[in-house]
């Protein structure tokens, strides 16, 4: 079997290493996780609005902080992640945390066979499409997974971004959408120096790309926008400009960093 068809396994594969070092970083400060911290950022909590009494599918979930934070402003939240390893800390986490968020181990397209009901709000956000290859099958499980009137909120990475080496000197990538790069990598962007080596299997997705899907799969764009900054410190070369703001350095704000989608599925 080739690498691309074996995709999934070797990315649970690169996650669940990626696991246990991502639990102790300084990245991800579980303890100040643990102590009230939230792990959301300015960007996503404006769109997620009031969440008190909402039930929310958070997608891709890792090890589940974010799903946890949802649940603290008052959501009900089922997470999902391909890792096995990842879901298992994220329910020890929820038990520590004395929160009652939900978490499933499944890859995104296959959730239908793992989960039934739908949601007010679907969630996912930095650093999840470039796992999968289809974002057509993605667009469909959203649509599947939200009510009628239910909103669709994401964030994530540039595809800007994606195009360059990883010190930022060069375009090493097409924007666009060439199939699968399969690479291999020491540490993690949580941690540069974790004593890990894991291949890994991605795919670049434009803009057209993600926003076509989800018209196709009946969800209206209410918008769309682009930011000059990254909220978290997990590229080369960065600098902070403002506090929890990341650039790169000799790009400065030239290039987008992270873009944010709201939608709504459509009543009919």
């Amino acid at each position: 079997m080739n690498t691309e068809n074996n995709y999934l396994e070797i990315n649970k594969n690169s996650w669940n290493k990626k696991t246990e070092s991502h639990l102790t970083s300084e990245f991800y400060d579980v303890e100040g996780f643990l102590n009230g911290k939230s792990s959301l950022n300015e960007i996503e909590l404006n769109l997620l609005g009031d969440l008190r009494g909402k039930s929310v599918l958070h997608l891709q979930c890792h090890f589940g902080q974010d799903t946890i934070s949802l649940s603290r402003l008052g959501a009900k939240t089922t997470g999902i992640d391909l890792s096995d390893k990842a879901i298992e800390s994220a329910e020890k986490l929820a038990l520590e945390a004395n929160s009652d968020a939900q978490f499933i181990c499944s890859d995104v397209y296959d959730l239908p066979n793992h989960l039934q009901g739908e949601f007010d709000i679907v969630y996912t956000s930095y650093g999840t499409i470039g796992w999968l290859p289809d974002l057509d099958k993605w667009a469909k499980v959203i649509s599947k997974f939200l009510k009628p009137g239910g909103k669709f909120i994401f964030v994530e990475f540039h595809p800007v971004v994606w195009m360059f080496d990883d010190n930022f000197e060069k375009v090493g990538y097409r924007y666009f959408n060439s199939g699968a790069i399969v690479e291999t990598l020491s540490g993690t962007y949580a941690d540069k120096n974790a004593d890990i080596i894991q291949s890994y299997v991605m795919w670049n997705h434009d803009l057209s790309e993600v926003v076509n899907s989800l018209i196709k799969n009946g969800l209206e764009i209410n918008s769309l926008d682009e930011f000059d900054y990254s909220p978290y410190n997990c590229f080369n070369h960065t600098i902070e400009f403002e506090p929890n703001k990341y650039r790169i350095s000799h790009l400065d704000n030239k290039i987008p960093m992270v873009y944010s989608i709201a939608a709504t599925k459509k009543d009919h």
